[in-house]
């Protein structure tokens, strides 16, 4: 019987091009539409955890709740302790202490005069440590414009277009002047190892990168940090698991009477990131039900011409014994090998087309003002679901459709069906 199907789609092109032509347009577009906004959305999710909010966040509860001011003198104390007792309690992570500060970088002339100076937005990491995976997550070595990463506690990153601005080089002295933990002002002399370009807007204005134990100095933040951020082993955001892991440790660690005390924040409740998480795992099913819904109405349409060209072939059936019900399941079983083909092909044809959008399409040159947290290259990513998730509309669209217009046979008359037979 299959094979009499596929024979029949073969030989009549009349009743299956079309259908095939829709649900191929269709399910590219879906697949296309899928993986392209996986890689956008994903990559924002990955840039932000990286350089921002970790896949968690441990911090104090006061440091949470206004954590946009970056509040250092909320910071965490004694925090030593509290990285080991972590590191054993969820040794399948990893595990980095940062202080995102703040302050006034000063450029001095050969005199030791200001020759230039500007407000930056700075990152302190563990960058000398022999064990630290930091300059590798931040892909800080593949970043780098000029000179070399900091091997020393007083040596630091500056980001290119702001090292311009300063009119710095490598080798040059800065000064940061900002405040310490305990609210005294800070005037701290650093040396420029290098310059790096993040191609992100928000932090080329005016980056900073330091190694954690030069700002600690600075700061007056000895065995304080800012913020924890934990990273699962693959590097991939889990947001059950991170859920999971937060509500336990926060069962353990906080106490709500204490606004010092740890408390572990999942990525999903930073940047406004729920959101977009939320959008990515609704999408799919959003697009799924827009596409089903538009090819249904136009297999539906194409169903109805068809079926009066074959209103002749369905007398004839009728004529030999075969019943309604049979004839209506042929149609369906019809369609779904129709459905097969078309997904098929337009999966094939999206997926090619996605694997050119891999490399990405640079927007840098409209995301010049943005200060979103992202990458200027927006790239497809191609996933497992990408190879079965255009079989969803394409098989369902073919079968709506036929079903729909296949209830005409039941609607006339089995006298009329003989009647165009004859003429």
């Amino acid at each position: 019987m299959l094979k009499f199907f596929i024979r029949g789609i073969l030989r009549d092109r009349q009743r299956s091009l079309l259908p095939i032509i829709v649900i191929t347009i269709g399910v590219t577009i879906v697949v296309l539409l899928q993986t392209y906004l996986t890689g956008v959305f994903g990559d924002m999710i990955d840039f932000n955890a990286k350089f921002s909010t970790g896949h968690v966040k441990v911090m104090s509860q006061a440091y949470y709740e206004n954590m946009d001011q970056i509040p250092n003198d909320l910071a965490l104390l004694e925090t030593g302790e509290l990285m080991n007792e972590i590191q054993k309690q969820y040794p399948d992570m990893n595990w980095s202490e940062r202080i995102s500060f703040g302050g006034l970088v000063d450029a001095p002339d050969e005199n030791g005069e200001t020759k230039a100076q500007g407000p930056a937005a700075g990152m302190a990491i563990d960058m000398i440590s022999e064990n630290s995976v930091e300059i590798e997550r931040l892909n800080l070595e593949k970043s780098l414009v000029k000179g070399e990463i900091p091997k020393n506690s007083n040596e630091v990153l500056l980001s290119d277009d702001f090292a311009t601005k300063l009119k710095i080089s490598p080798g040059d002295q800065v000064t940061l002047i900002g405040s310490t933990m305990y609210g005294a002002m800070s005037i701290t002399n650093f040396t420029v190892s290098g310059t790096i370009k993040f191609g992100v807007m928000a932090l080329d204005r005016g980056g900073i990168i330091a190694d954690i134990s030069g700002v600690r100095e600075a700061l007056d933040m000895q065995d304080a940090t800012g913020e924890i951020l934990g990273y699962f082993s693959d590097n991939s955001y889990d947001d059950l698991k991170a859920i999971e892991i937060s509500t336990y440790f926060n069962e353990i660690h906080s106490d709500s009477t204490d606004v010092f005390s740890p408390t572990m924040v999942p990525l999903r409740e930073m940047n406004n990131l729920g959101s977009m998480l939320d959008l990515i795992g609704s999408f799919s099913g959003i697009m799924i039900f827009i596409f089903v819904f538009a090819m249904s109405i136009v297999l539906w349409n194409g169903g109805l011409l068809g079926g009066l060209r074959r209103y002749g072939e369905m007398g004839l059936r009728l004529a030999i014994g075969e019943r309604k019900g049979h004839i209506y399941r042929s149609l369906i079983s019809e369609s779904i090998i129709i459905g097969i083909i078309g997904s098929i092909v337009g999966t094939a044809i999206a997926l090619f087309f996605s694997s050119l959008l891999e490399k990405g399409i640079d927007m840098s040159g409209v995301m010049q003002e943005s200060s979103m947290m992202m990458s200027p290259v927006f790239r497809a990513e191609i996933t497992p679901t990408a190879y079965y998730i255009g079989f969803i509309p394409g098989l369902l669209a073919t079968i709506v459709g036929t079903a729909l217009a296949g209830i005409g046979i039941y609607k006339r008359q089995t006298a009329e069906l003989f009647k165009e037979l004859g003429a």
